[in-house]
């Protein structure tokens, strides 16, 4: 398991190199010129000039990638083009809000997906299956930016009950983290339930049932432990998914996180702070998925990693 691990973590060090090319190259190929949004529309071209010699991007292409990866080497990422500040200190003074909102909506979506698909399995095919299902169905098809716009018409303009923007109180996390985790929810479900109702039609199912075992029992000690291993697999997807889908939602509910701020940064083409999220996104999904993989074998013994 422990060398499986390390095999794991050095094999980071590719895939990154590769994000990194890959993310350096987008992002210079981002239509518009930096230099000219930092300077301003009045700003003359002697003033974008230095600007563009102050940004080091009056340098060739192959310089500038140099410079950029040595300095991550360091742990340097730069400094924003747009606030002057170290890019490492904004990305951590927006770092744990996107966390608490994307580890609130995994939790519930988990929670609940899992119990509506167990549910479903269970009762398949009768009515508490098809009214599961159809909640998952709609979880999935509908988009998070009009799941958000409507929860926010409906909850706080129309009743007044909840916040709309900011993250202040638990209270702000309610919204947004409804509507970043409804769709996580739904896939959830629609796995658990199609995981359990192969499990529960296993040999060793129906022998717990010949012995008399409370269906409860049967259910939560022989079903859930071996229905887990592909959800968990689904689990550690769909986390990467959050990552990911909170950029809409923070737009839409103003949030003050990571995902706010990579739109900001995209639209002003701060390449530095593109290029730092873009990295730490790639870097916490491989990590998520790694994760996954180690806890394969605490839910099933008998998986061993060589």
């Amino acid at each position: 398991m422990l060398n499986y691990f390390l095999k794991r973590l050095l094999g980071l060090i590719p895939t990154l190199l590769i994000v990194a090319v890959l993310v350096f190259l987008f992002v210079h190929l981002l239509p518009g010129d930096p230099a000219r949004l930092v300077a301003g529309p009045e700003a003359d071209e002697a003033v974008v000039q230095l600007v563009r010699q102050d940004l080091g991007l009056d340098k060739p292409l192959p310089q500038q990638f140099a410079h950029f990866f040595v300095n991550i080497l360091r742990g340097d990422f730069g400094i924003s083009m747009v606030s002057k500040r170290p890019v490492s200190a904004e990305i951590a003074s927006r770092f744990m809000p996107t966390f608490w909102l994307t580890l609130t909506s995994m939790v519930w979506a988990v929670v609940f997906g899992m119990m509506i698909g167990m549910v479903s399995a269970v009762w398949r095919n009768r009515w508490p299956d098809r009214l599961g299902m159809t909640l998952a169905i709609s979880g999935i098809s509908f988009p998070a930016f009009a799941l958000g716009m409507l929860l926010m018409q409906v909850f706080s303009v129309n009743l007044g009950w909840l916040p709309t923007v900011g993250a202040d109180t638990w209270q702000h996390y309610i919204l947004p983290s409804v509507t970043l985790g409804a769709a996580v929810a739904a896939v959830m479900a629609r796995f658990t339930r199609a995981s359990f109702v192969e499990v529960m039609q296993e040999d060793y199912m129906r022998t717990a049932r010949a012995k008399g075992v409370r269906e409860s029992l049967v259910v939560a000690k022989h079903g859930l432990r071996n229905a887990m291993i592909p959800v968990v697999t689904m689990m550690g997807l769909q986390f990467g998914f959050l990552l990911g889908g909170s950029i809409v939602v923070e737009k839409v509910f103003n949030w003050p996180g990571l995902g706010r701020l990579l739109v900001d940064s995209v639209e002003m083409r701060d390449y530095p702070v593109i290029q730092a999220e873009v990295l730490l996104f790639s870097l916490e999904f491989i990590l998520i998925n790694l994760l996954v993989d180690m806890l394969y074998a605490a839910i099933n013994p008998s998986i061993s990693y060589q």
